[in-house]
Formats: structure tokens, sequence, C-alpha cells
């Protein structure tokens, strides 16, 4: 076999399912090795879209998507995905094709050094310049990108090498075990829960991806204390559960904001640095932490590190069961914070002024979703909102992205969710502005028959950069654009689409959405005056001990 068949004889050994991707000049011997392979290639719009559906398939799946794209502009293209899959800590493998070794001395067409561009967004990258060593790069990547902290790595493929012929097998897929904490690690962490009068944990990602959200239930449960969501850790407790204090994430004061006020030791499980900042949270830097992770607290003068815990996160939660003493939290302090919350998404559900208020929105969303299907947000001021609104049972059923938080991410995410999870309503909740840089994913919805819905915020601008501008300048600037007819356009790609006039048509859009079981896009007019308004209701907010 050539070198292009081998490469996909070894991903085939580490069962991937799918590559999604653009074909390109530099990289057919590899597109005519996936015609004989078990392997689905789906052809998307533009390669970033590919990098989001790989990352959102790493994500769901905890196994490396794999997306592929051409050199030079088809790389570059594919670049931002490939960050933004690194930074939120989505296994995913990029595969790329590059100009062969007989021009890479010399400025040449499209060429440029893809190892050194791509080493900043990977855990590691390499360049295959010898058929032998396949099988070996190929294992390499796709170990780890999922080792925690997972994330992307690449593999870059010459033109002129990936026709030779070479006779190597791939190697055996073997597995990866984390870490235990140590037993006198876990009796130090014990104590210091125990001496902390408001404990406050403050759940990240990594609890869903170490799959100890079981783990966390159980220990939050014998020792009553509240859990925080990061805006990737929604869904690490129910949110119904009374121990849930939501999500925190917004920047500036909230009904959280109390929490942590109150707290005197913050229990930081699974949380990345890039997901919460600590500022936002500790911004005198005077509550310990007590961090709980796969690795070592990064260095951050407001994350003051009491003790680190490092190993397997459910693992470390089952053991501190083991030592911890039941209800060390006897009184419940964060009450009142909960309901605070709760009852402000409440109060919208009977709004019917136009066009409609996020909360609303958010309400009818999920009113109508089960708690197992999938609402996927898109980076803008909507992704505000549904951080801090749509609330969750089960983990990963509202995707959000935190680390890069690129906008785009929503429609090609949800492709691939629901090429995960068939048998779940999937929502891209999008703005304008996001939808319109990876919007022509439609047809890929419709080609691959996907029943997916997008529900679209429309504002006829930048809203998050809007506010922003309020907060601090008190008027806008240059943040307005035009639209299509957003109807037209989702028909003329094949979906169905409705246009809310009145916000009592929302919740009714919706239930018709999810029956007719194709792919649906339904404009909604949304009221971002609600953007600074909420911004008014936070800085009134009074927590206890606030002067």
């Amino acid at each position: 076999m050539n070198v292009a068949q081998l490469l996909v004889k070894c991903l085939e050994n580490e069962g991937v399912e799918y590559i999604f991707g653009v074909p390109g000049e530099e990289n057919i011997d590899l597109m005519d090795a996936l015609i004989d392979s078990e392997i689905e290639f789906i052809v998307t719009r533009h390669e970033t879209s590919a990098a989001f559906m790989a990352g959102t398939y790493g994500r769901l799946t905890g196994k490396p998507g794999v997306c592929l794209a051409t050199l030079g502009p088809g790389a570059t293209n594919l670049l931002t995905g490939v960050a933004n899959a690194n930074m939120d800590h989505c296994p995913l493998i990029a595969i790329t094709g590059q100009a062969g070794l007989n021009r890479q001395h010399k400025i040449s067409h499209q060429y440029y050094d893809l190892v050194d561009i791509f080493e900043p967004v990977t855990k590691w990258n390499a360049q295959i310049k010898t058929g032998e060593i396949v099988p070996e790069v190929v294992r390499k990547a796709y170990q780890l990108a999922i080792q925690e902290k997972p994330g992307a790595t690449h593999i870059d493929l010459p033109e002129d090498v990936a026709g030779m012929e070479v006779d190597e097998s791939p190697l055996p897929v073997t597995g990866h075990t984390l870490s235990i904490a140590k037993d006198e690690v876990i009796e130090e962490a014990a104590s210091l829960i125990s001496k902390a009068d408001h404990p406050l944990i403050l759940a990240g990602n990594g609890v869903t991806r170490g799959k100890a959200t079981e783990d966390l239930l159980k220990f939050v449960t014998q020792t009553n204390i509240p859990v925080v969501h990061s805006f990737m850790g929604k869904g690490a407790i129910s949110w119904k559960n009374e121990l849930s204090l939501l999500t925190a994430g917004i920047s500036g004061k909230d009904y959280i904001t109390c929490g942590f006020q109150q707290s005197d030791l913050v229990i930081t499980i699974g949380m990345d640095m890039a997901e919460t900042p600590p500022q936002n949270w500790n911004p005198e830097a005077a509550t310990p932490v007590l961090h709980i992770d796969t690795e070592e607290a990064e260095i951050d003068s407001h994350y003051p590190v009491a003790l680190n815990v490092v190993g397997d996160i459910g693992e470390t939660l089952r053991k501190l069961q083991n030592v911890m003493p039941d209800q060390c939290s006897n009184d419940n302090w964060f009450g009142s914070i909960r309901k605070s919350a709760l009852e402000e998404l409440e109060s919208f559900k009977e709004d019917d002024s136009f066009p409609v208020k996020p909360q609303k929105i958010i309400y009818d969303l999920r009113e109508v979703l089960r708690d197992e299907d999938i609402a996927i947000s898109d980076v803008g001021a909507h992704k505000m909102w549904m951080a801090r609104m749509y609330h969750t049972v089960l983990p990963n059923t509202c995707l959000i992205s935190n680390g890069l938080a690129s906008m785009g991410v929503a429609v090609p995410g949800a492709i691939a969710a629901k090429l995960v999870h068939p048998d779940r309503h999937v929502v891209a909740v999008c703005g304008d502005g996001s939808f319109q840089m990876t919007g022509a994913e439609l047809e890929t919805a419709v080609r691959l028959n996907l029943p997916i819905i997008v529900l679209l915020w429309r504002d006829d601008g930048y809203g998050l950069i809007e506010w922003h501008q309020l907060k601090k300048f008190d008027r806008p600037s240059h943040i307005s654009f035009g639209n299509p007819d957003f109807v037209k356009l989702a028909e003329s790609y094949g979906f169905e689409a409705m246009k809310i006039e009145k916000t009592a048509e929302l919740k009714p859009g919706l239930e018709k959405a999810i029956s007719l079981n194709k792919p649906v896009l339904i404009d909604c007019r949304v009221d971002y005056s609600e953007n600074m308004k909420l911004t008014e209701m936070l800085r009134n907010i009074h927590c206890e001990g606030d002067a």
C-alpha cells in the first residue's frame, strides 16, 4: 500500500468513524484511499466548520474527532477550529495536505510551514517525511489527543510522501490510566473542607470529561456543599438539585457572586482556568482554593491554592467520601442565592412583549426540550444568556465554547452532535452574526439528512460587542449590519423555515420544529435592550456583608 492508504488503515485501527473536511489537490491520495475505507468522509463547506464538527464530536464522545484540509489557505482556515478544540480540551486530530518535500526549501505556491503554524494551538504535531513512521505518528497523535488534559494534535502529510510505497502495519491500540491522589493528600483535603464554615464547589468541564458526575453528586449529597458550574461545566449536577447554585462566568456581579463572597473555601473540581477567570470570582484573592483536577493548578494571583489534589477526579471524590463526615456544611447559607437565580427566569414565562426577550426565548426552549436533548450555543450575547439561564439536568446537554470561544461553532457543532446522538433533539442557538460565519453548513445538514434545529436570535448587529461598548462608553460603535431574508435563505438550502412574528408563536414554533423531524430554521427577533437592563440589575444586587 502507499502512505496515504496506511494512514487510513491506522485511523481505522483507532476506531475513527468520521473525517470532516474539504478535499484539495495536495491530499488526493488520501481522498482516494478513503473510498475503500469504513471511515465516512463528510464534506463540509468550510475548513473551520470541519474542525468545529471534529471538536464537538470529540467533546461528546471522548474520542478524537478528525478533520482534514489541504495546504495553504485550507490549513489556515482549519486553524481556528483546531485552536478552539485545543483550548476547550476537546480531543481532535487535524490532518493537512502539504507541498512535496522537493519544494519545501524555497518559496513555493501555497507553502507555509504548517508544523510551525499549528504548533502553538496543538498538544503535539509532526510531519510525515517517510512512510515507516506513519503507525507511530497516528498512535501518538491519538493517544496525546485523549490524554488529560485532552486537546488537538496535528499530522502534516506532504503530497509526494503520500504516494510512496510502504510496508508497515498499524500499532496495537493501548489504553491509559490516570494517576491516583495519595491518601495523605486526601486526608489533608478532607481536613481543609471540614474546617471551612461555607465551602463552595466550582465544577468545570473536567468533571464531565472524567465521567465523574455521579461521584460528584454522591459527594455533595453526603457533605451538603453547594455547587456552582462554569459555562462548560453545566450539568455536573442537575439544576433541580437543591445544592445547585447554577452557573457562574458572566463578568461582574451576579447572584452567584454572593455565594463566592460568603464562601471561605472554594473547591474547584475539573475547572480549567480559561473557562472562568479567577479574578471574576475571587477579585481580592482572599478565599483559599482547594484544587482537584488531573493536573496541578495554573499559577494565577487570584487563585491562592491551599492544596493541589492531582489525579483521577472520580477516584479523588470517592476517596474523599470515605474520609469526610456527613453534612460537614450544616446550614443552608446558600438557599437565597439559588432562589433568586431561579425566580429571575420564572418571572419571564408569561412575557408576551415583542421582539422576544432573551429570558423568554430560553424559558420556552427549556420547556420544549427534554433533559437529554442538546442545545449548542454559539458565541455572542445569546451565549451569556444561555449560560446564566438555560438550566441543565445532564452533562453535555448545553454545549458552550468558553476557551477560545470562536463565533460560528453552533451549526457545525449541531451537525456533529446529531451524528453522535441521532435519538436526541439538537438545537443550534445562534446570533445572526455568528450564524453567517458558518451558515453554509445548512447544506451539509440537508445532505446528511440530519434534523437539526437552528434557533436564530436576530438583532442585525454584533450584540455582545454593543453590550460591552454601552457599558464602557455609553454608545455603540460599528456593530450594525444587514441581513438576508433568513427564511428564504434556509429554504434555498432545503430547510424548513419559519419567522416568529409575535412572542406567542415561539413555543408552538419550537414544538412544530421538533415534530417535523427534519432540518428547521427559526428566525426570532430578540430584544437586546435587556442586556443593559441586566447590567443595571446586577449592579444593584446586594450580598450579605456588602457595605
